[in-house]
């Protein structure tokens, strides 16, 4: 359903340079499957999901959403996505209602069928009581559950979800974990980002460690944590990083073999 090979994403800076934000990374995410980005603020993370939700445009590689290309055919992939990020807002001066209404309309679906969908989404996401309330008078949970109707009314079969959880109370992150996996029992293919260990841990079927625009480790849970001794997933997140970020300081420092490289995936393990 996702296929992403090689993609690199580069910056210019006056002062720095080329700036890195993707090193070449690749992965698969699948139908019924929650695939986990993990890593620090400014991994990559973003930039990666940005890409794929046709927002930027990347330097180098590819990647496909439900078999198009999301360079050459972005409105394409546009039909086939809901995005839902920490920063996703909503409008002040229209009812929930509305924003979703307005969000199935973007995305080409016909008056009756957009009622039924509507009818449904409220009811199941117990919205129906806030049906009239304006974005300024909505509480942060009230605004999350406009933000995922808004993500799912057409009935998208990929979601992607950029650390959608940032700044949420426990409750209402609890909710929206909750929703998610619920989402991946429907056969949607879900990629979510995130910084935190446990929501890796309690929600995603596989999981990419990624840090400095490069995955360091690939697997499911199982698999990560058999690949420390400690089997502790949050332990060896740490030491992968530190590993790696000893590596760039070698190399940037002349100290390192011309052909030093970072550890693939299998090789970590």
């Amino acid at each position: 359903m996702i296929h992403v090979r090689n993609l690199t994403k580069h910056y210019a800076d006056l002062r720095r340079g080329r700036l890195v934000a993707l090193g070449g990374i690749s992965f698969d995410a699948l139908p019924g499957q929650i695939y986990g980005l993990l890593g620090p603020n400014g991994a990559g993370k973003t930039t990666a999901l940005r890409i794929l939700g046709t927002v930027l445009k990347p330097t180098g590689g590819t990647a496909t959403v439900g078999g198009f290309d999301v360079l050459t055919q972005p409105s394409l992939v546009r039909r086939q996505l809901g995005y839902m990020s920490a920063n996703t807002g909503v409008y002040d001066r229209m009812t929930a209602w509305e924003m979703v209404e307005y969000f199935g309309r973007l995305n080409g679906m016909q008056e009756e069928a957009l009622r039924a969908r509507m009818e449904s989404l409220f009811e199941r996401l117990q919205m129906n009581e806030i049906r009239d309330v304006l974005g300024a008078k909505m509480s942060t949970g009230m605004k999350q559950k406009v933000s995922i109707a808004r993500a799912i009314v057409h009935d998208p079969p990929v979601l992607i979800f950029d650390e959608a959880t940032s700044g949420l109370d426990v409750l209402v992150a609890r909710a929206l974990l909750k929703t998610i996996a619920e989402l991946r029992e429907q056969g949607k293919c879900i990629v979510f980002s995130t910084h935190i260990m446990r929501e890796a841990e309690k929600l995603c079927d596989r999981i990419a460690i990624i840090h400095r625009g490069e995955i360091l480790a690939e697997g499911t849970l199982a698999e990560l944590n058999g690949s420390n001794t400690e089997q502790d997933l949050e332990e060896y997140f740490f030491q992968l990083i530190s590993r790696h970020d000893e590596r760039l300081a070698r190399r940037q420092s002349g100290d390192s073999p011309p052909d030093e490289r970072p550890a693939t995936a299998a090789e970590a393990r």
